[in-house]
């Protein structure tokens, strides 16, 4: 049986999932994490969307229900805490394989669409009490 050579480890930005966002209508729910990922689950970006502003993007992470690694578009207000981090997981590295290197200045962009994202996409007031990522302590 051949050996398969481990993929090289590269670059890529990580970041988390928030524990709450804001679901219904004008965003008066709380909802934990998202439909695919767990509050606070680990996720590797492997591609922005240029064309919509980076609020859109790629992320590669366990799923919520199966724990199997999966790829998944999902909007960038959704995630928080981006930092570029070197990745060693094979499947991973499969996912990513051909796109380029990520950089700490991309890194601290997607942080700043994904606050302003969390920000401005319900314009409603914070309902009392308020759970979302912002307003929890320690955050």
């Amino acid at each position: 049986m051949a050996e398969t050579e481990a993929p090289e480890p590269r670059w890529l930005v990580a970041a988390n999932v928030v524990r709450w966002r804001r679901y219904g209508e004008l965003g008066q729910e709380f909802r934990p994490g998202t439909k695919a990922f767990r509050p606070g689950a680990k996720v590797y970006v492997i591609d922005t969307y240029p064309g919509t502003g980076d609020e859109q993007l790629t992320a590669v992470g366990r799923g919520r229900h199966t724990g199997r690694w999966i790829t998944i578009d999902t909007g960038t207000r959704h995630l928080h805490t981006f930092r570029p981090r070197l990745v060693y997981a094979p499947a991973v590295l499969v996912r990513c394989a051909g796109l380029p290197v990520h950089t700490r200045e991309e890194a601290a962009g997607l942080e700043r669409v994904a606050r302003l994202g969390r920000d401005t996409h319900h314009a409603a007031p914070h309902p009392d009490p308020c759970l979302c990522h912002a307003c929890l302590p320690g955050q």
